[in-house]
């Protein structure tokens, strides 16, 4: 069968599977682009926070010096002053921030937007954020008390664009490689080997998780050497800069990229499913509910398999297979 992806390739017969060596495929250039997009946002995002926020939020300003919060040598860098309390609090909300807008991220991607859109709109917003971060570590602005109501915005803002961007850009990276089947090729040393795609997939992934580790290990380093000498305003410049070849490798690899159109989120079909097996089971007393929505037959009776020809709704085009799959 044609397809366009699979033309002209010699297939393994069931023999040259058990014994012929298998490789990975040749990478696309397309996932090395999306990878440098990881390397840059990961410098800009993934340690530098954990690394610097603490001290910014909880050590005062040095008292002598051009009101960089910069330690320099013998001092301790800090900006708000604010305590550990206040430096545990935000860090923990902002953890907390970007495990919970990948979920939005995902839902907007698959149903409306699709990966690569919501990539750059997420790469604008995180962009605003990373604005309004310097903003608040700027002198100036860094000895006032509002420093740190800018600095929680830019929290806020940021998370919204790291959770669109994270929940995308793995899924994206893999898109770029589109063989499914098993092909037999030689070597330039003669050899026939077998071209696994599943094994491609995992190179794939194996060069992006090390882009990513560049960028966080030169971003973690670079943001600390920023912070202890120079300031707090350079320690969030650096990685604004770094960050802004993330919209300049989207726009030139835009014609490049394989981009698969948004087809619908199971997230809504599984919380429809939800509410449609939970139907008739509310009760005002909350230990009946409980009791209810626990029952061994709650998902059982939503089951495709359980309705009748003239009841099920339109939107229940899947098999009991899938309903097993969410109850887990």
């Amino acid at each position: 069968e044609l397809d366009g992806i699979h033309d002209g390739l010699e297939f393994p017969t069931e023999e040259e599977r058990a014994t012929l060596r298998r490789v990975s495929d040749t990478i696309p250039w397309n996932a090395y682009l999306i990878a440098v997009v990881e390397l840059a946002e990961r410098f800009s995002v993934g340690i530098r926070l954990l690394v610097c926020s603490s001290n910014f939020i909880q050590q005062p300003l040095p008292p002598d010096g051009p009101h960089t919060g910069a330690g320099f040598t013998n001092g301790q860098s800090g900006a708000l002053g604010r305590g550990q309390p206040a430096s545990t609090g935000l860090n923990t909300f902002y953890q907390y921030w970007v495990y919970v807008t990948p979920l939005f991220g995902a839902y907007i991607a698959d149903t409306y937007w699709g990966r690569f859109n919501t990539i750059c709109f997420s790469v604008f917003v995180a962009l605003i954020g990373h604005i309004i971060l310097i903003i608040s570590a700027v002198p100036g602005v860094i000895e006032k008390e509002s420093a740190i109501g800018a600095f929680s915005v830019a929290l806020i803002v940021m998370g919204i664009g790291t959770g669109f961007f994270k929940s995308n850009i793995s899924p994206l990276v893999a898109e770029q490689y589109r063989r499914t089947k098993l092909f037999v090729t030689t070597t330039k040393k003669g050899e026939r080997v077998i071209v696994d795609p599943a094994l491609t997939v995992s190179r794939i992934y194996m060069y992006f998780y090390l882009f990513i580790n560049i960028g966080a290990l030169i971003g973690q380093i670079a943001m600390t050497y920023a912070e202890k000498y120079v300031g707090f305003w350079l320690a969030f410049t650096l990685p604004t800069i770094v960050f802004l070849l993330c919209p300049l490798v989207l726009w030139y690899g835009r014609k490049k990229y394989i981009r698969s159109p948004p087809t619908g989120s199971v997230l809504g079909t599984a919380m429809k499913l939800w509410l449609y097996a939970a139907k008739g089971r509310w009760s005002i007393n909350p230990i009946k509910t409980y009791k209810n929505m626990t029952a061994p037959d709650f998902w059982e009776n939503a089951k495709p398999s359980k309705q009748h020809a003239g009841n099920k709704p339109a939107w229940m085009n899947f098999d009991d297979q899938w309903v097993d799959q969410v109850r887990r």
